[in-house]
């Protein structure tokens, strides 16, 4: 377990909904509804934080929840509690994982490889986790080939990595690194946030 990083982000768990909720709850409440909508079969969801994405889960399906901050999972616990369905709440780092291989049909993640450590790393970890053709959707912001937003990014991030994500990360690049096939990525505002479809290999 990071402790490190658990530790930052028990830190930020008291006032995370007031600083994340009204991107998700009003920005970008259609494009996760629809980015929801595809989950099916055995789903890790990862960095649950305090829940606010499980709202826009479909009902009546049966969902991992897990994330490195016990704080966050406390807050997460009464969403959880009122979904239709049923969502199991674990303490775990994406580094270490403790599923047996190919536990998984589809993990999903939402504004989360912004904020792991050792992005490559993590994303090897779910490839080991899914299923042989299983399925990656990631709902994140990353590092924007356009200027001046580019620059900004760069230059915001040094700043930002201190009390949570990294504004810069080439996390399209970082996918393929970990070994998964890219299917779609499809730009919900400029090329900063954006939806992922990847493939675990056969």
């Amino acid at each position: 377990m990071d402790a490190a990083t658990r530790a930052k982000w028990d830190r930020a768990a008291g006032t995370f909904d007031l600083m994340s909720s009204r991107g998700p709850e009003w920005r970008w409440a259609p494009a996760k509804r629809e980015f929801f909508s595809a989950m099916h079969g055995k789903v890790l969801f990862l960095a649950v934080g305090t829940g606010l994405d499980i709202p826009f889960f479909p009902p009546g399906l049966e969902i991992t929840g897990i994330d490195i901050s016990p704080r966050m999972l406390e807050k997460a616990q009464p969403r959880a509690d009122a979904y239709e369905g049923k969502i199991e709440l674990l303490e775990m780092d994406v580094h270490d994982l403790a599923f047996d291989a190919g536990r998984f049909d589809q993990v999903f993640t939402s504004c989360t490889f912004c904020s792991v450590p050792n992005p490559v790393g993590g994303l090897e970890s779910l490839r080991r986790i899914l299923e042989p053709r299983g399925e990656l959707r990631m709902f994140e912001h990353t590092g924007s080939r356009w200027f001046p937003f580019s620059v900004m990014m760069h230059l915001m991030t040094p700043l930002s990595r201190q009390v949570g994500p990294e504004m810069n990360r080439p996390t399209v690049e970082n996918v393929r690194r970990a070994g998964f096939l890219i299917r779609e990525v499809k730009h919900i505002y400029l090329d900063i946030v954006k939806t992922i479809t990847a493939q675990a290999p056969a």
